[in-house]
């Protein structure tokens, strides 16, 4: 089935950026009429529409529009903040007071204000964020059937359905601060996506698959999406028990995205002034293997986390956060650098568009690869300690053999240590999901406690 094509037709839908300036310059007069010594504002508006069918019928449609301005006031060292979705007049002067009141009532601490007028960002160019999607309710629900039908299709052990989802979201956001920085973007984000329930006697499995975009047409065809997803479930009928052993771990990317964000929370100023960081003083330490080489890079076009400005408005550049295996910098904003004695590097609001630089196996060369292991397919659980690094989750998978997939395995734990975890890397694949904010192909690790139940 043809997806409905990129339109300019609700450009309309959104607040113009004249509007959201005129806005956030009220609210920031307002706060400093009102005793601030500084302030910051943020406004947000979205439209969005969600579908979810199940076994045909529709189950769910939502349509969504949302409207937010967040304050932050400093009195000295002093702050307070308020959130309202009023952007009238006297909706904004509420805030402003409320917000005023609360930095009345707290303490001062030194590391609290804007990040410093010279760091702003420049006025920048278009990143191509904004594809705004044709796709009304009608032509969602019957992408959505088209794709869970796909799905249903595959095979017939395909017994059951957990729905198939359409989703299309379109926003424009901006951020202001009495330094005189202004800037606004719009953006979107599309997807699709199906999970299905195979059982053959009592043996009864569930997967999924989607696709997700800034821009309609990179989406994988409806069909394409169910077809996928009855496949990944159809193959895990029959799963084994594994006995506890000592293997190699495969994560493909849609894993090994979450596998990096441990370590990007670990690097994060939040964790480090706070000394919750198993990373903590390991700066300049090789603390991957040399293969690992991880950046960042804020400004690729049409990409999901591309932005010229952090949520202070703080220039985004590219930086090398590991290179060759060696720790070269955290991610800090302005209040965590200065509870460090450092400086902001431009990233309050976290990582934009990390690169883990692929190596040269795609997919089925990185089976090869591992030769006898774990073919991770599913994580479940929270079992990670940020403090001191240590990791046990829930999984289910595929054992592999001789560089091929063998047989399906469930009811596993995977388990070490994420600092002996980055050492033990032996391949980054080149198999990249380039629709993510964190672009990776798959992990492979040499070494990890595989335990059965």
């Amino acid at each position: 089935m043809t997806l409905p094509t990129t339109t300019e037709s609700r450009a309309a839908d959104l607040p113009a950026a004249e509007l959201l300036q005129s806005r956030l310059d009220m609210a920031l007069s307002r706060a400093r009429a009102g005793g601030a010594s500084a302030a910051e504002a943020s406004l947000s508006a979205s439209r969005g529409l969600n579908v979810n069918v199940r076994q045909g019928a529709v189950e769910s449609l939502e349509f969504q529009q949302d409207r937010d301005l967040g304050l932050t006031v400093y009195i000295g060292q002093r702050k307070g903040h308020a959130t309202t979705g009023d952007w009238s007049d006297a909706g904004i002067e509420q805030a402003v007071a409320a917000a005023l009141a609360i930095a009345g009532a707290t303490g001062e601490d030194p590391c609290n204000g804007l990040a410093d007028a010279s760091l702003m960002a420049p006025p920048a160019a278009d990143l191509d964020l904004d594809h705004p999607w044709d796709v009304d309710a009608d032509a969602a629900v019957d992408l959505a059937r088209n794709c869970e039908a796909a799905a249903l299709a595959v095979d017939a052990r395909i017994t059951g359905s957990e729905g198939a989802g359409v989703s299309s979201h379109r926003g424009i956001s901006a951020y202001a601060n009495t330094h005189g920085f202004f800037a606004a973007r719009r953006g979107t984000r599309h997807s699709l996506s199906c999970a299905v329930i195979a059982s053959v006697g009592d043996d009864m499995q569930r997967d999924y698959w989607y696709s997700n975009s800034r821009v309609p047409a990179e989406l994988m065809a409806p069909d394409a999406v169910g077809t996928k997803a009855g496949q990944r479930t159809v193959a895990r009928l029959g799963a084994r028990k594994l006995a506890t052993r000592r293997a190699r771990v495969l994560l493909p990317p849609e894993l090994a995205r979450g596998f990096w964000g441990h370590y990007i929370g670990a690097m994060s100023g939040g964790a480090l002034y706070r000394k919750a960081s198993f990373l903590l003083d390991r700066l300049g330490s090789e603390v991957f293997s040399p293969l690992v080489s991880l950046r960042q890079a804020p400004h690729l076009l049409r990409a999901s986390g591309s932005a010229y400005h952090d949520s202070e408005g703080v220039a985004t550049r590219d930086r090398t956060l590991v290179e060759r295996g060696r720790l070269e910098g955290w991610l800090l904003g302005s209040y965590s650098a200065r509870k460090l004695g450092l400086q902001t590097t431009g990233n309050a609001g976290g990582v934009f568009n990390l690169i883990a630089e692929p190596g040269t196996l795609d997919f089925d060369g990185m089976l090869r690869e591992m030769g006898e292991g774990l073919l991770v397919t599913e994580m479940l659980g929270h079992g990670v300690n940020g403090v001191t690094g240590d990791y046990s989750r829930g999984a289910a998978g595929f054992w592999v053999e001789n560089g091929e997939i063998a047989y399906p395995v469930d009811e596993l734990t995977v388990a070490g240590n994420l600092l002996d975890m980055a050492k033990q890397i032996i391949a980054v694949g080149n198999d990249v999901d380039v629709h993510a904010n964190t672009r990776s192909g798959s992990v492979l690790i040499d070494g990890m406690t595989v335990a059965g139940h």
